[in-house]
Formats: structure tokens, sequence, C-alpha cells
């Protein structure tokens, strides 16, 4: 049974999302404030958090960025419509997806599961020893672990996947619906971002190859491509 946490202020919207999912097979813990939370987020006990954005006092973008300094637990957040700044700053600081407020608990749920299956260890595609290398890079998706010129990089949940996905393709593009779909566990929408503010986050923490340049190039009208030296 998945654990999940949930943070938000609106206490009503949490009793209903608690008593939504504990039917759908979760073991629920609810928190109505960041303090509190963040603590229980940092206790290692849960497999993904849900966080509001627009909390008082410590708002969900700044406990977002305490949580990914310290874990890479995957984090769901739930955002008011139309607050695009909000979603982007959030995924770029590593939130693994979002759902907008007002959301009915099916989608929620249906987020929650895509999230899950993408991260655990049993969802992995391919051989337990499978080691995937180009170049100076070397993934082990069942370790869920990355590494460039012998150095672990930080990735979130939703990074590692997208790379996973890349490295597989290595030297040809890859279309950001097949991304979307296979890295992040849905269909890609007309005004979506979130491959592309992801893959930017990825960008900046592989660094650049030899020549200067980027080790995921764009390729017009086809989508991404992770390059071969």
């Amino acid at each position: 049974m998945a654990q999940v946490l949930l943070i938000d202020d609106d206490v009503v919207l949490l009793a209903m999302l608690k008593n939504y999912l504990e039917r759908e097979n979760f073991d629920v813990v609810v928190a109505n404030d960041a303090a509190a939370g963040f603590e229980l987020a940092m206790s290692g006990k849960f497999d993904l958090t849900m966080l509001d954005i627009m909390m008082p006092s410590v708002s969900g973008i700044e406990l977002l960025r305490k949580i990914r300094q310290q874990s890479q637990l995957p984090i769901l957040m739930l955002t008011a419509r139309g607050d695009d700044s909000d979603r982007v700053i959030g995924l770029e600081l590593g939130a693994d997806d979002y759902v907008t407020k007002p959301c009915s608990p099916r989608e929620l749920t249906a987020r929650i599961r895509a999230i899950l299956r993408r991260t655990t260890k049993e969802a992995t595609d391919g051989p337990k020893s499978e080691m995937l290398q180009s170049n100076a890079l070397i993934l082990w998706p069942e370790k869920r672990l990355a590494k460039l010129n012998e150095e672990k990089l930080d990735l979130t949940s939703a990074e590692f996947n997208l790379l996973e996905i890349l490295v597989r393709h290595s030297g040809h593009p890859v279309s950001k619906q097949v991304l979307s779909t296979q890295g992040l566990g849905r269909a890609i929408s007309k005004y979506d971002r979130n491959v592309d503010v992801h893959l930017s986050s990825l960008r900046q923490k592989l660094g650049t190859m030899r020549d200067g340049r980027s080790w995921i190039q764009t390729v017009y009208r086809l989508g991404y491509q992770f390059i071969k030296e």
C-alpha cells in the first residue's frame, strides 16, 4: 500500500481527498501547514507528497525548495488554474507533476498512480543488471542512478525518466509526445510545458560537452535528442 502525504491548508479539501484516496487503497496522512508537512516529508515514510502551492505563512514554493534541498521524494503540485508562473517555477525546482484546482479526486488519483508507476523499482523495464551508457554518461535504471564523468547526478524522478528515454534513443530524436507519455505518464496537451521545463533543468545538471554544446539538443519539429560524441 503506497504511503501518500497531502499538504494543504484547506481542511475540507484534504478530508475529501483523504477519504477518496483511502478507498483507492492508499495509506494517507494529511498536514495543514508547511512546518508540519516538511517534518513529515523528511521522515522517509512516504512514497509521494501532494503539495498545495498557495499556503499561508510559508508558501508551497518555499516548502518545495526546502524538500528538494534534502530529498528526491516524488512531489505532485496542486496549483490554481491559470497560474502558469507557479507551475513553471515548481517544475524547475523539481516537482514531478501538477494538478490544477479545482481537481477531481479521480484525476488526482490517476496522476499519483502515474508518478508511482515510474518511480518504483518494480515498474522499471529491462533486466535487473541493466546498465545504459552513452559517452561519459552511465545509467542504472533499477537503482535510479546516473553518473556523468563518474560524478553522481542528483536527478528528480521525472528528470531520470526523460534522460533514460533519450539515452535509449541516443543519436536519434524523440518526440515530446513520447517523452511525456513514457517519461511523465500522461499524454501531452496543447500548451503543456512540462517536458520543456524538466529538460531545461536536466540540461543545467548535465552541463555541456567538450565543444560547448548541450548534451540534449532540440531537433526542429521532431523533439529532443541526446547527442553522441
